[in-house]
Formats: structure tokens, C-alpha cells, sequence
């Protein structure tokens, strides 16, 4: 069933993302509440009309209430959207589990594994909410701040039911953000952890002044291990070689607004991990989603030696430069390989 727009749809996470996707289905006609973490940051964007914090100079719409209060904000919305960082994925489910109605449904516009079980989100919230509930994710390539100021967007929108999935596109859609539907929840979910990793990957190379052809040469690898993942675990060629895929890979290996890139920039420039982080001073997910990468390859055996280096930089200390030469030295292979 598609819900009517005059229906409220919360967002649950008040970051620039958040906030973003907040706007968009506010502008596409959904009532909408907008709840985060911080009660004072709440209270502040009720007052100015703008998320200062994450999205300064963006107007909110007049149909969008941030509110404070989690309790309220699940038992009034018949439609949640988690835009959160998938360390609080599983925490936040459980919080709002006893306030859902039997009709709630659950979607997501989170990017990531499961910290310490590599399980992929939908997975975590089949556990949580159980997997007879809709369940969706939203995923593609998409800087929060574009989206926010209308600029053209297309996404996917994955969920283990149809009409769910065409309901939460409806709501979304306007004449600027166009969403696609699938039932891919695997390789959807797939296509944004291992992005994050690629991206930092991608940035690494640039620092160390490598140019447009490694460049290249590595988002094309890199969608190549994507899909042996992706493949192993269930999900569709199609589906990575989509906007959950091969779209937010490019975008985010390719574009500064990214965090992920921007964090392998400094790595291959030279600064420690640790200042890297402090200099961008936000969650970059492609961090955790290396080691889950990195575990979840292993468990089920995939070759996937880009993701490899990546997670040996970032959690083992191995050098920038010595990561490149162990890729650079692995045994000759065809394309297919």
C-alpha cells in the first residue's frame, strides 16, 4: 500500500545526511519529523530555520519539525528513516523496537557493516524489528548538501517488499531527486560499505600524486571486488553495476566532499591516522567498514586485495607506499580473475 503523503515519515538522525533526506521528502510533499540526539541542536533548528551545524544557509521546508523527543517522534510517524552511523545501527533499533506499531515501517539511509559481526544492516534489523516488518535502504551517489539544495539526484531505494519500496520512493520523488526501486538488499548494502573503503583507497593514491590513470585503475578493480563480495553473499550483478554501485563508487572516489577520499588524501600526504581524523573532525565510515570488509572477505574467502591494503594502512600501521608495491607485485592474472 502506498501511504498518503499528508502521513507523517520520521528521520532519525539530524547530521547533514539526515537532515538532507529530511528536506528532500519534506519538499516532496510529506509531512515530516526530524529527531537527533542532541535536544539543544533540536531546539536550535526549530529557532532558525536551518541546520547551522551540518547544512548552514540551507532553508528547512515549513512542513519539517525537528523534535527531541524519541518517543514522540516513533509513535506519530507510520514510516522511519535512519540516517545514522552504523556503529548506533543496531542500538538505535533496539531503542525505538517496543514503540513500533505492527504497521511501522523501517527504512534506512546508512552505509556500513555491522561492527564486529561484518553482518550487513538489513540483516541487523531483520534480528531487531524482525524480518516479516518492510524493510528498506536507501543508497546511490549523494552528497548531503546537493541533495539539500535540489540539485538533480537519483538514488535506489532496496526493500524486501515492493510496495514498500515504490511507497518510499513516491515519497521522495520530485522533480529533482528520482529514485529507483530493487529488491536487492544485498547488493545494495555491499555496494555502500565497500565504497567507503575504495574511496579511501582512491584518496591515498592521489595524495601519493598518482594521477588520473591509477585512479581509474582503481575504481575499476575495486567494483571488481565489490562484485565478488556482493556475488558470494547473494546479491545481483545488476544491482552494482547501478547507482547503489558503480555510481556511488565514482562519486565518491572522485569527489572532495567525500570523507572517506578525503581521509586517504592526508594518509597518502603523509599524516598520521589520527591527525587525518581530527582535520576532518567527522565520522568517516570507510574506517570501521574496512576492518568489517576485511573480516567478512576472509570469511568467506574473497580476493579482494585493494579492501586488503586499505584495512592493513588503517589498522596495522602499514605504510602508504608499501601497501601500493604489494598491489602493484601480485602475481599476473587475467581481467576476469
Amino acid at each position: 500500500m502506498t501511504r498518503p503523503h499528508h502521513v507523517p515519515v520520521a528521520v532519525l538522525g539530524a547530521g547533514s545526511w539526515g537532515t538532507a533526506l529530511a528536506i528532500q521528502l519534506a519538499r516532496a510533499g510529506s509531512p515530516t519529523i526530524l529527531w537527533g540526539r542532541n535536544a539543544g541542536h533540536l531546539r536550535e533548528m526549530r529557532k532558525t530555520g536551518e541546520n547551522r551545524a551540518y547544512l548552514p544557509d540551507v532553508p528547512l521546508p515549513p512542513n519539517l519539525h525537528p523534535e527531541p523527543d524519541l518517543a514522540w517522534t516513533v509513535t506519530h510517524a507510520d514510516d522511519l528513516l535512519l540516517s545514522i552511523p552504523s556503529h548506533a545501527f543496531r542500538e538505535t533499533l533496539s531503542r525505538i523496537a517496543p514503540l513500533l506499531s505492527p504497521e511501522t515501517r523501517i527504512a534506512w539511509a546508512t552505509k556500513g557493516l555491522e561492527p564486529g559481526s561484518h553482518k550487513l544492516l538489513h540483516q541487523v534489523a531483520g534480528e531487531v524489528v524482525g524480518r516479516e516488518r518492510p524493510l528498506a535502504v536507501i543508497s546511490g551517489p549523494t552528497f548531503a548538501r546537493e541533495v539539500a539544495l535540489g540539485l538533480p539526484t537519483a538514488v535506489t531505494v532496496a526493500a524486501n517488499d515492493p510496495r514498500f519500496a515504490r511507497s518510499l520512493a513516491n515519497r521522495l520523488h520530485s522533480g529533482s531527486f528520482r529514485p529507483y526501486t530493487s529488491d536487492d538488499l544485498i547488493g545494495v548494502g555491499i555496494g555502500g560499505a565497500v565504497k567507503n573503503v575504495l574511496a579511501i583507497a582512491a584518496g591515498i593514491a592521489d595524495g601519493l600524486g598518482f594521477g588520473a590513470n591509477t585512479r581509474a585503475a582503481l575504481i575499476t578493480r575495486g567494483l571488481a571486488e565489490m562484485m565478488r563480495l556482493s556475488r558470494a553473499l547473494g546479491g545481483r550483478r545488476e544491482t552494482l553495476m547501478g547507482l547503489a554501485g558503480l555510481g556511488d563508487l565514482v562519486l565518491t572516489c572522485t569527489d572532495d566532499q567525500s570523507r572517506n577520499r578525503r581521509l586517504g588524501l592526508r594518509l597518502g600526504e603523509g599524516e598520521s591516522l589520527e591527525q587525518a581524523r581530527a582535520a576532518i573532525d567527522q565520522v568517516v565510515e570507510g574506517i570501521q567498514a574496512a576492518r568489517e570488509v576485511h573480516g567478512l572477505a576472509r570469511q568467506h574467502h574473497i580476493d579482494m586485495p585493494i579492501s586488503e591494503q586499505v584495512y592493513l594502512v588503517l589498522h596495522e600501521g602499514r605504510p602508504p607506499t608499501r601497501a601500493v608495491e604489494s598491489l602493484l607485485n601480485r602475481e599476473q592474472k587475467t581481467e576476469t580473475e
